[in-house]
């Protein structure tokens, strides 16, 4: 959900980050930035220790001691991208005087222009890849996901208060795989790529409309009107 993001850009912030392994510590930072670049510009095949490892210029016990599994790599990446995403978050869509309406609108927009960058059109297709043969890894993109949809849950509940806590996780859910699905046709260097800003203009549009009006019959496919 990075605001207008670098396509080349690849680097995360460095945080305190839970695990087995030394934390905030400059070693650390290189490996995950490494980690980082081999699955968006060589992929989930080459998602390996030691080609992690050549990357950063380490010896794979280097990397090793800190990262026993390259399943709390995952982990960590995903962990400090949600981070990112939360300290946006509160510079943009969390700063005083918006309404529900406006903060929705702006997540909208923060995660489509997000896909339009190279890092997130090339990373999220290979964490899914990784995630199809990979339960941990399944488990821990399954978490993320659950973060973004509650930070657009949190605002579906302002705009639509007839809702019930299931109906808006329903709608949260719509609005972020409508976004994702975005990704193969008008991410970073895709066929329609130069079409995202008109996209944009009709998501930020259509999907906070549809939070605003549906209702518990359209949700459950009872409204005879359809």
């Amino acid at each position: 959900m990075a605001a207008r993001p670098d396509p080349a850009d690849t680097e995360l912030p460095s945080s305190p980050r839970p695990g087995t392994y030394a934390r905030g510590t400059e070693t650390v930072d290189a490996i995950i930035k490494a980690a980082l670049r081999v699955l968006i510009d060589e992929g989930s095949g080459a998602f390996t220790i030691r080609r992690i490892a050549a990357e950063c210029g380490m010896k794979v016990g280097n990397v090793s001691y800190h990262f026993p599994k390259k399943e709390l790599l995952i982990q960590t990446l995903l962990d400090d991208i949600i981070g990112s995403y939360d300290k946006l978050l509160e510079r943009t869509v969390r700063q005083p005087g918006l309404d529900a309406e406006e903060r929705l609108r702006l997540i909208v927009v923060m995660c489509l222009d997000d896909i339009a960058g190279k890092r997130t059109t090339r990373l999220f297709p290979e964490l899914w890849a990784l995630a199809n043969h990979n339960e941990f890894v399944a488990d821990r993109v399954r978490v993320f996901y659950q973060r973004v949809h509650d930070f657009i849950a949190e605002y579906v509940a302002q705009l639509n208060p007839a809702l019930n806590h299931q109906e808006v996780r329903d709608v949260a859910l719509f609005i972020s795989a409508s976004m994702e699905g975005a990704t193969p046709f008008l991410g970073y260097e895709k066929p329609w790529a130069e079409r995202m800003p008109a996209f944009t203009a009709i998501a930020a549009h259509g999907l906070v409309h549809v939070a605003k009006t549906i209702t518990s019959a359209q949700i459950a496919g009872l409204d005879a009107r359809r």
